[in-house]
């Protein structure tokens, strides 16, 4: 019984152990969103729903039959045959009668049916390009999380050697106790910063673990490298997000369907025939009968063809409010996408200045201070008003990295880049 439950026990740790190695890329989190979230799944059922229906769009409609019996006198006497030969009154029928497809209405209606999966298809690409760059925006906010963190780790080792080093020269009389003190409770937001950001990172793992269908609390990590585009020769014009943005491809589908809805209308304008057939047994000797007929139906009159000339006229204005619809939308897009650019760019210009300017003047000034200090011509407070000035310079600068990549992935969003 013990062995099993240190088995059990082990094999849990070993599991654990494989998982938290797990180390994961963005595209092999995207592609685990494409085959595994509800979401697809959902829209593959639906689109493949409507393809079956679409199935029988050419069947017949249904044969009707009848029985019962025709033109039979109440008195029942009269069913008799007479005594002089004459015969008896009244008939037993059987009947059925059936209406002939018009097969140019068939092939309409067909058209239509096996065109409305096509507008779920282009809505399940919206819905995944919606996951998908949702999951690019947790990926990078943890990854920016990771940098923090990395920040963290240096400067609690900064604040550290300031701390002892005043501890040593507090005692010999060499350091005033208050830069101490400060220097303490700057130890302990950066601790409490830790805390926070290791706590956010758990909300981006569950996010993305449930993106990607998964259990929620499975542990993983994620690869922290980047890449920074550059979308400045890109033109946002309405051809480009015509052909890119799956929602204005869905538009231009339900536009088709119009049309192909209103060609089942007037195709329902047509006249439709039909065949009846009916067989009767005569009474008392009355011979066997029968009639054949062919039927007509005539939507053309015109109390019978308003509701459908109705319909093809407001199908016409839905197809055009429709087309205005997919043009406001691609104007809204272009006009997104160029502000986001404008500030991507200026945003990249302030990366570079941190990168090629300021981080680094701030790190030699610290160095400066630090060496001042060891050499007891600088005193603590100095040296750690240099080290706050460059600790939030450089959160500074990744919360600024982290809102480039935000821009990043709204424009990828607007570009549908999955």
């Amino acid at each position: 019984m013990l062995k099993n439950k240190l088995l059990t026990v082990l094999l849990v740790l070993v599991a654990a152990f494989n998982s938290k190695a797990q180390t994961l890329k963005l595209n092999a989190i995207i592609d685990s969103i494409k085959v595994s979230h509800p979401v697809v799944k959902m829209y593959n059922n639906e689109i493949r729903s409507m393809d079956e229906a679409a199935k029988g769009a050419k069947s017949w409609m249904p044969p009707e039959f009848s029985t019962g019996f025709w033109m039979v006198p109440y008195n029942t006497a009269l069913w008799k045959k007479g005594d002089m030969g004459a015969t008896g009154m009244g008939q037993y029928m059987l009947g059925g009668q059936q209406m002939l497809p018009n097969r140019k209405k068939q092939s309409a209606d067909a058209a239509y049916m096996e065109a409305m999966s096509s507008v779920e298809k282009e809505k399940k690409n919206v819905s995944l390009n919606e996951l998908v760059n949702d999951a690019k925006q947790y990926y990078f906010e943890w990854l920016i999380l990771k940098k923090k963190l990395a920040i963290l780790d240096q400067n609690e080792k900064l604040l550290d050697f300031m701390i002892k080093n005043a501890e040593i020269r507090y005692k010999n009389g060499l350091e005033k106790i208050s830069a101490y003190y400060k220097a303490k409770a700057a130890l302990g937001n950066v601790q409490n910063m830790r805390l926070m950001f290791e706590s956010d990172i758990k909300e981006k793992r569950i996010r993305i673990n449930t993106l990607m269908g998964r259990n929620s609390m499975l542990p993983f990590d994620i690869d922290t490298t980047y890449q920074m585009k550059d979308y400045s020769s890109i033109v946002f014009d309405s051809t480009l997000f015509y052909s890119n943005r799956s929602d204005l491809k869905a538009i231009d589908k339900d536009i088709n369907i119009t049309w192909l809805k209103q060609e089942t209308e007037r195709q329902s304008l047509k006249p439709q025939f039909g065949i009846r057939y009916e067989h009767m047994f005569g009474f008392g000797g009355l011979p066997m009968q029968y009639s054949l007929m062919g039927m007509m139906k005539l939507p053309l009159t015109k109390w019978s063809s308003k509701m459908n000339k109705a319909n093809i006229e407001s199908l016409k204005w839905k197809a055009n409010a429709l087309q205005s619809q997919k043009e406001m939308m691609a104007n809204e897009y272009s006009g997104m996408a160029y502000s986001m650019r404008n500030e991507l760019e200026l945003k990249t210009k302030q990366l570079k200045l941190y990168d090629e300017n300021i981080i680094p003047a701030l790190k030699n000034n610290y160095k400066t201070m630090q060496l001042g200090y060891e050499q007891n011509t600088e005193e603590l407070f100095m040296l750690y008003d240099a080290w706050e000035t460059l600790y939030m310079t450089q959160l500074e600068y990744t919360e600024l990295l982290n809102q480039v990549l935000k821009i990043q992935v709204g424009l990828e969003r607007i570009l549908e880049m999955k």
